[in-house]
């Protein structure tokens, strides 16, 4: 957030309409072409700057205006500052179609930096990205004369890398690499001497530069890296840390294969695995060819770096940047053993003994990723068993750290980056999905486009059912997770257990009450535990029902409906008959069993409504092998109104797959004792009652009714009588004032032409019967057209029987 003041300057600036802005441009203009631009041009131009970039559409300035600052900019003659300002307002109006600079010819690397940034800033329209990344190579090649720095054209050749890797030749990509490697081993080993303004009495001789220090206070006798601790640097000191953080993303694009354009001094024949062991082990590393010259410094630098992190920092921002530098030095260690694996066996050793120091405690848990990667990739080479470090690393940490976003996002990239990887070796990864699911419950909207990447690697049909249960709990457990922060967070003498015999008033009350234990447990648990679920977790849902508004919880339930759909599209490619059956028994409890939030409560019927139709059309026999359970459910009148899309998909199925056709096990008395069923549900909800004493019952729930009736009396038909005098006092409900007053005329028009057209079908039971029972060919390969063909049937059989007005009957 800005200050007001800064709201303030910035409002102007956007409000500055076009022909003010040209009118202080010259102005700004008749400054710059002043003999000495000083401190009115910089804060003219400084101004134009904030103008410039204060508004989301581009500003135009006049063409001979931004001629000026590009003269400007190149004058040998102005001010450092000016430069800077007018380089900043060209990448501001970038892309620019004025624009006439070219780095061809510059040598002064400060300007050179300059410039590059603003053709950087173009977007490559002209290939300005391979101009600048070669005269920049061309430059650092050469012996820089006096007063110039490779340090202003490091930062732009890392955004060369970033935008165009292919951009750089092989000859130079191989300069560079020299050149790093030289730059992170070969720095000063002693302090920069401050610059100083001088006088009558000083000399360059009174002082000596001073020894580094090791960020424990001890001086340091090894070569310089970043975690090197000097009052002063030099410059060559200042190029060893800008090396080592460009280090990785140099590797990735050129350390470990030949760029494409060809090398004209490739001799064939070369061995690189004999070259790569020579890299490891000679003393004469100035001779090896340059990648594997910059990969053998930067291994060195990398071990140097392990080893100074064990000492204890003088100050906190120092640790810090020990664990920053841990996590670099591991990662690129992984990428240099990837490219030549003749350091792996030396890499594992330190890094062994660094994990066994780093792992208890948790403040360097980031740390852990990186080495866990390592031996997931080299496990097999250096003869070690990776399951350890990753037992450890998704048992321990998600538990403890789940609250730490920038360590969640990191470990949940770790386990997206290795998902492959974990399925087909270990079972660490779909056993620790309890675990993993505490990052998203506690950081649900940054992490759920990587639980969508995420969640196919866990499901399988171990875990599927396990996994249904915590997607539907997810709210819950956010809650619980933020009863878990605030019970540690309590004072020792708050934290002893609660009487057995007193019954908890608050939630952190019941966090340590042995009433809730066990169901506490269970739902935070690290791994998976199907054998140990409590019988129900209704009493700690009820619980937990006071942080149902809690803004987090609220986030979290917003983000099941999408992975609940998610969950079924996947669990459809590999379920047998048995775990869909126990899917939709599940399906139909859990919807009793939700957390209470309005909002999730509907979306999540939503989801399960179409999700139950899906996994009936998959395994229509569940109707009969099911029967039971499902006529509890579509019994109960209850359920239309609590859950009518779920209720409303159910009767639909049972209208539907109800039927020899689909299972030669449907008998009769089993259409009879459905049809019995959902008769007395549809009589319960249509049955005449005073005024303003009728239940409202959604019509789309009592047309699916009256249709699954009919279906099920034409594969029955005894059954027909019924049902025809059922549909026949329809147009009495739809006209009773009690129902009018409930129900918009529109809805009670629907209902009554849906009775009339079921009515009207089973005057023709023959043609019923072939409606709505298809042969078992059809029913089994044309099921959607069948389906969608019934309101034409419907309507051909309703023209039929009721003529138009007018026709003359045949």
């Amino acid at each position: 957030m800005f200050s007001a003041a800064a709201e303030s300057f910035l409002r102007q600036a956007r409000e500055i309409q076009e022909e003010e802005l040209r009118r202080f441009c010259g102005r700004v203009s008749a400054l710059l072409q002043g003999p000495e631009p000083g401190a009115e041009a910089a804060e003219g131009l400084r101004r134009l700057h904030l103008t410039v970039a204060a508004t989301k559409y581009p500003r135009r300035l006049d063409g001979k205006f931004v001629e000026l600052l590009q003269t400007v900019l190149c004058s040998s003659k102005s001010p450092e500052q000016i430069q800077v300002l007018c380089a900043a307002i060209l990448r501001e109006m970038s892309p620019c179609n004025d624009l006439i600079l070219s780095c061809g010819e510059i040598q002064d690397t400060k300007l050179l930096s300059l410039v590059s940034s603003i053709l950087l800033a173009q977007g490559n329209k002209k290939g300005e990205v391979a101009a600048v990344g070669q005269h920049v190579v061309k430059v650092l090649e050469r012996r820089l004369p006096e007063g110039q720095s490779a340090l202003f054209l490091l930062p732009v050749l890392a955004n060369v890398i970033s935008l165009s890797p292919e951009s750089l030749t092989e000859e130079q990509t191989d300069v560079v690499s020299k050149k790093l490697g030289d730059w992170l081993r070969y720095a000063s080993t002693r302090q920069g001497i401050p610059q100083t303004s001088g006088g009558f009495f000083s000399s360059p001789r009174t002082k000596q530069p001073a020894p580094l220090t090791e960020m424990d206070g001890a001086i340091s006798t090894d070569f310089f890296t970043v975690l090197s601790v000097g009052q002063h640097y030099t410059q060559d000191q200042w190029l060893n840390v800008q090396a080592f953080s460009m280090l990785r993303k140099w590797l990735l694009c050129y350390g470990g294969h030949e760029v494409k354009t060809p090398h004209p001094d490739d001799k064939p024949g070369m061995d690189k695995s004999v070259t790569s062991l020579v890299s490891a082990t000679s003393s004469s590393s100035r001779l090896l060819p340059p990648k594997e010259h910059l990969r053998e410094k930067a291994f060195e630098y990398c071990q140097r770096l392990i080893e100074q992190s064990t000492r204890r920092p003088l100050k906190k921002d120092d640790g810090d940047l020990q664990k920053a530098c841990l996590i670099e030095a591991a990662t690129i260690v992984d990428i240099i053993c990837k490219q030549d694996s003749s350091y792996v066996c030396h890499a594992v050793s330190f890094l062994k003994t660094l994990h066994g120091r780093i792992c208890g405690d948790t403040t360097y848990a980031r740390a852990l990723l990186p080495i866990a990667q390592f031996f997931l990739n080299h496990s097999k080479l250096a003869a070690v068993d990776s399951d350890a470090i990753c037992h450890h690393l998704f048992t321990d940490i998600p538990a403890q750290l789940f609250h730490n976003p920038s360590l969640a996002f990191e470990f949940v990239q770790f386990c997206k980056y290795n998902s492959q990887l974990f399925t087909d070796t270990s079972s660490i990864f779909r056993q620790s999905f309890p675990n993993l699911f505490k990052f998203l419950a506690w950081n649900s909207p940054p992490l759920i486009s990587e639980f969508v990447d995420l969640l196919p690697f866990l499901l399988d049909a171990s875990t599927a059912i396990e996994i249904f249960h915590l997607l539907l709990d997810l709210p819950c457990l956010t809650a619980a997770l933020d009863i878990q922060l605030r019970a540690a967070a309590l004072p020792a003498s708050e934290k002893a257990p609660s009487d057995p015999a007193v019954k908890p008033a608050t939630c952190l009350e019941a966090f340590r009450h042995p009433l809730y234990k066990s169901t506490f447990q269970y739902l935070l648990r690290t791994k998976s535990a199907p054998e140990d679920a409590p019988e129900s977790l209704i009493p700690l849902r009820q619980l937990l029902g006071s942080l149902a508004g809690s803004p987090r919880v609220v986030q979290c339930a917003e983000t099941v409906p999408v992975l609940l759909e998610l969950f079924f599209r996947v669990v459809a490619e590999f379920a047998d008959s048995s775990l869909i059956n126990q899917l939709v028994v599940l399906l139909l409890q859990r919807s009793d069993q939700l957390y209470e939030i309005p909002a999730f409560k509907d979306d999540i019927y939503r989801v399960l409504s179409s999700q139950l139709a899906m996994l009936c059309k998959l395994h229509p026999a569940l109707v009969v092998e099911l029967s039971t359970e499902i006529l509890d459910f579509s019994g109960s009148v209850s359920n239309i109104q609590n859950k009518e899309p779920i209720f409303t998909h159910m009767v639909w199925a049972i209208g539907e797959y109800l039927s020899v056709s689909y299972d030669k096990r449907c008998t009769v008395e089993q259409i009879t004792r459905f049809f019995e069923t959902l008769e007395a549900v549809l009589f319960e909800v249509t049955q005449l009652r005073p005024l303003g004493s009728t239940p409202s019952c959604a019509p789309r729930a009592i047309s699916v009714l009256m249709a699954t009736l009919t279906k099920l009396a034409a594969r029955s038909q005894d059954l027909i009588p019924r049902v025809s005098m059922f549909l026949s006092k329809m147009r009495t409900f739809v006209q009773s004032p009690a129902v009018t007053s409930v129900y918009c005329e529109e809805d009670l028009e629907e209902i009554l032409i849906r009775a009339t057209e079921l009515m009207n079908l089973l005057k023709m039971p023959s043609v019923a019967q072939f409606v709505f029972t298809p042969p078992v060919d059809v029913a089994s390969t044309h099921q959607r057209e069948v389906n969608d063909s019934l309101p034409f049937a419907l309507r051909l059989v309703t023209n039929l029987l009721e003529p138009a007005p007018g026709c003359m009957p045949v």
